[in-house]
């Protein structure tokens, strides 16, 4: 008979496919801290997605037109299903999606801080699209390569929608950048109140980071926070210029020694306050989505009783 592994044989493989850039598959062994950190990530990953659907989804009624309605239908629709995705990649390492579910409604997740900003007019949805969407681009583009196979592969999608939306929202804003004063004045100010929430979706500076180093060392993440953020800054300094509107940021200057954009602190205190559950939006975001689950009870239930009554028949 062959004798089982030890426990340090599996642990050196997960350690050598790591280190050689290879996939670490579901029935794959995995260190438990490695689980436990995917499923924190993607599952925080996959509430942004759902609870994301709420600022935009404020506007669905009141779109200027019929073409901007079925756009923004479309968008808000795809969000929903890059929560689909991503719920899936956890439930492959065991998770379950309606405890996931639960532990966002009791606070217990969370899901990103951009979320809890109100859209205040229609140009915070061109805005949305441009610069969060963009931040969400920066950050999941390297996650394609994560070293988790299931996580990866969900994040090809993801991203190509994404940016899809991200074009949307910067049409959206060049489209009134050529309208009215009034309009114009209406895309500042929303690039105003978007900017420095904007930069800290991507997470606390690289010193204040708890999870950062460990993530990289399993090749979960690819790049520090404060690496993304500039590449962010660099990206969107010139799309602002295209479209005409300014950054309110005093410290935003050209490095040349550098080659890229210095840039100011985000108020790092009021993030702190935000994801501590104390941002304009937060009670009512979690209300909305406890109210949308309660209210779905019914169809859960009825799904479950028609798989079972299907079963029944194929049994019978």
């Amino acid at each position: 008979m062959t004798a089982s592994p030890t426990v340090a044989e599996p642990e050196r493989s997960f350690e050598a496919a790591i280190a050689a850039d290879q996939r670490i598959e579901p029935r794959d062994w995995m260190p438990d801290g490695y689980r436990r950190t995917l499923i924190r990530q993607i599952a925080q990953h996959a509430h942004s997605e759902i609870i994301g659907m709420q600022p935009e989804g404020n506007w669905l009624t009141r779109s200027p037109s019929l073409r901007r309605k079925a756009i923004l239908m479309a968008k808000v629709q795809d969000e929903a299903g890059h929560g689909l995705y991503l719920y899936s990649a956890t439930e492959t390492l065991g998770a379950d999606r309606a405890e996931l579910t639960g532990m966002l409604i009791e606070g217990r997740q969370k899901y990103s801080s951009i979320f809890n900003y109100p859209t205040l007019t229609y140009a915070d949805v061109g805005v949305i699209g441009w610069l969060v969407d963009g931040a969400a681009i920066c950050n999941q583009v390297p996650l394609c390569r994560s070293s988790y196979g299931p996580y990866a592969r969900a994040m090809i999608r993801v991203c190509k929608e994404e940016s899809f939306h991200q074009r949307q929202g910067f049409e959206l804003l060049a489209t009134m950048m050529r309208g009215t004063a009034e309009q114009r004045k209406m895309v500042q100010e929303a690039v105003n109140r978007w900017w420095w929430p904007a930069l800290m979706m991507f997470g606390p500076p690289d010193d204040r980071s708890p999870n950062s180093a460990q993530s990289m060392a399993w090749r979960i993440k690819r790049h520090t926070n404060d690496e993304l953020r500039q590449r962010f800054v660099d990206m969107s300094v010139p799309q602002a210029e295209a479209l005409g509107v300014t950054f309110p940021d005093p410290d935003l200057t050209w490095n040349a020694e550098r080659g890229s954009y210095d840039f100011g602190d985000p108020d790092w205190s009021e993030f702190m306050q935000v994801i501590g559950g104390n941002g304009a939006c937060n009670v009512e975001r979690i209300a909305n989505r406890r109210a949308a689950h309660e209210n779905g009870a019914w169809v859960r239930e009825a799904a479950t009783a028609f798989a079972r009554r299907e079963s029944t028949k194929e049994n019978a």
